[in-house]
């Protein structure tokens, strides 16, 4: 894939400033693709846009297809006259478990009360909905229940039969049989709280606690299920269907601003998903339907004991019987999404960390090969020319490097990662041995620029800025100027690194729970002394986009 030299910035739609708790496709989107637009960026990055389960981290989702509902903006859907002004109000009003709206100007995404008040919003906007069954809107909804039934049908008939449980299902109601099988679904999860919260999230989240024939997804038993939700049902889709219209409406506007969207694909989806509830044959489970191993990776520079994900696992022997259908979908629908695709943990398509499940670590696991040059080629046959970049970070070997290069897509550089010791280091900009390379100050999974700086021990500080021939006082820009002038096609880096922030704005700190996933930029922090700064740099280093009738707004 060729890529011209330009340039980005990460930020995950959920940390756009709004009056809602948490970022959405509204307005403050909009300014951000003006934001980098007057910045002469070319790339705004996402992490996977799912609709996230337990643990609210975008890399672990009820579906590879479906959008999280919490993005959705109220504001577009009272354009659309779903809801009302006075909607919203009513819903901010209740907001909190105590009727408290400080949850939704908290400065980091408040999910536990977020997640109530936009769901009673979207539910409202379903109502009004369906006073308007003979409109241009409703045809578009039938429209796209037809284009995206692959997924759509077994998706919402999931999530509602799951919201069905939440309520009817009681601690009570456990005999000493459905226990053992929950402590099977905790430890494949390698969950470690309480057992009552425990059971909540059990009876919330997995379709292990289901009725056999609903579990085993019979067809009697999926038709009267169905019929029994049939409203529910309907909701789930038209959720889908709003987020949709909502996203595809702002990657409109971004590239007729010239902008192009970098989304992120998780190469694992969850064990508590509709693909693998509809699909297991596609999964390497036991008899009882739960992973024989799991995902994760081996210790490195992250963790000690490793990184224990606790995914299933693909039976690719399956994938291959059928032509590698399941993934081709995935590709053609992350391409119809994306001008650009980030695959996370490219390493597992040449090879993959197997963890026998019930291990409290991922120390003990095994390298399992993988047939990712039979997967690419199939999708290419089917999908033309693949935008993929490979995130081929931690242990990477001669046959990740072949793979990734007999298919040309571009792999990652961490500059935070190219200060050791180590000469051979191929983080440091001067052995980048290629230009097809994106380049990154840091991602979502390190500190920011300031933090990592601050967390350094002094020789390791100083060689840094001897490397930059810098005081150190500005050092995340020092780190963006440095990007921007390697030899990479593509830099980018986190919004947090623009502004200057520390570690209290880190957005996931890989192996550790609680507090990931939340930061939250504020109203007006992103001005237009950032974008004139960063325009600077990048026409500097020769990155910028051609757009002289951009003005800035300071």
């Amino acid at each position: 894939m060729s890529l011209k030299r330009s340039s980005g910035a990460i930020l995950h739609p959920t940390a756009l400033p709004s009056n809602h708790g948490i970022g959405d496709f509204g307005d403050e989107a909009y300014k951000f693709v003006d934001f980098l637009e007057q910045a002469s960026q070319k790339y705004w990055q996402m992490l996977p846009l799912g609709h996230t389960s337990f643990g609210d981290s975008p890399y672990q989702c009820f579906s590879a297809f479906a959008g999280n509902p919490l993005l959705i903006s109220p504001e577009k859907m009272v354009k659309l006259g779903l809801i009302s002004q006075d909607d919203i109000a009513a819903a901010q009003e209740g907001a909190g478990s105590q009727g408290d709206i400080s949850c939704l100007n908290s400065p980091y995404v408040d999910f536990e009360n977020v997640i109530p008040y936009k769901n009673e919003i979207n539910s409202k906007a379903f109502e009004g909905f369906n006073t308007l069954k003979n409109s241009e809107l409703f045809r578009e909804f039938k429209q796209f229940c037809r284009d995206a039934k692959f997924w759509l049908d077994d998706y919402a008939f999931f999530v509602s039969y799951k919201n069905r449980l939440i309520t009817e299902r009681r601690h009570e109601d456990c005999d000493k049989d459905q226990n053992k099988e929950f402590k099977a679904y905790a430890d494949a999860y390698g969950k470690s709280m309480s057992d009552e919260l425990l059971l909540d999230t059990y009876y919330g989240a997995s379709w292990h606690s289901w009725k056999n024939d609903v579990k085993h997804r019979e067809k009697a038993a999926v038709k009267r299920e169905t019929a029994a939700m049939q409203n529910d049902v309907e909701y789930i889709k038209f959720i889908q269907f709003i987020f949709y219209k909502q996203y595809k409406e702002l990657k409109g506007y971004a590239n007729s601003k010239n902008i192009e969207i970098i989304g992120d694909v998780p190469i694992f989806v969850a064990l508590d998903s509709a693909d693998v509830w509809a699909k297991p044959e596609l999964f390497d489970l036991d008899t009882e339907m739960y992973p024989s191993f799991v995902a994760g990776v081996p210790p490195d520079y992250f963790s000690a004991d490793g990184q224990l994900w606790g995914n299933p696992l693909y039976n690719y022997d399956v994938h291959e019987e059928t032509g590698f259908d399941w993934w081709i979908k995935r590709i053609g629908h992350a391409m119809s999404m994306f001008d650009l695709t980030r695959i996370d943990h490219f390493r597992g398509f040449e090879a993959f960390w197997a963890v026998k499940n019930g291990e409290k670590t991922a120390e003990n696991g095994k390298w399992v090969k993988a047939p990712g040059k039979m997967l690419f080629r199939a999708a290419e046959r089917a999908l033309g020319k693949l935008p993929i970049i490979a995130e081929d970070l931690g242990v990477i070997t001669p046959g990740v490097e072949k793979l990734r290069d007999f298919f040309g897509f571009p792999g990652m550089k961490i500059l935070q990662y190219g200060f050791d010791e180590d000469m051979s280091n191929t983080n440091k900009p001067h052995n980048f041995r290629s230009a097809n390379v994106i380049v990154y100050t840091g991602t979502h999974d390190n500190d920011t620029t300031i933090g990592w700086y601050n967390s350094l021990d002094e020789k390791t500080a100083d060689r840094v800025r001897r490397y930059m021939n810098v005081p150190g006082a500005e050092i995340s820009w020092d780190l963006i100027r440095l990007a921007l002038m390697t030899n990479a096609d593509v830099a980018i880096f986190p919004v947090q690194d623009i502004l200057s922030l520390g570690t209290e704005c880190r957005f996931n700190t890989p192996g550790s729970a609680g507090g990931n996933w939340s930061y939250r930029m504020k109203h007006g922090e992103l001005a237009g002394v950032h974008a004139l700064r960063l325009r600077y740099l990048t026409e500097i280093a020769e990155r910028a986009q051609k757009r002289e009738d951009v003005t800035v707004n300071c």
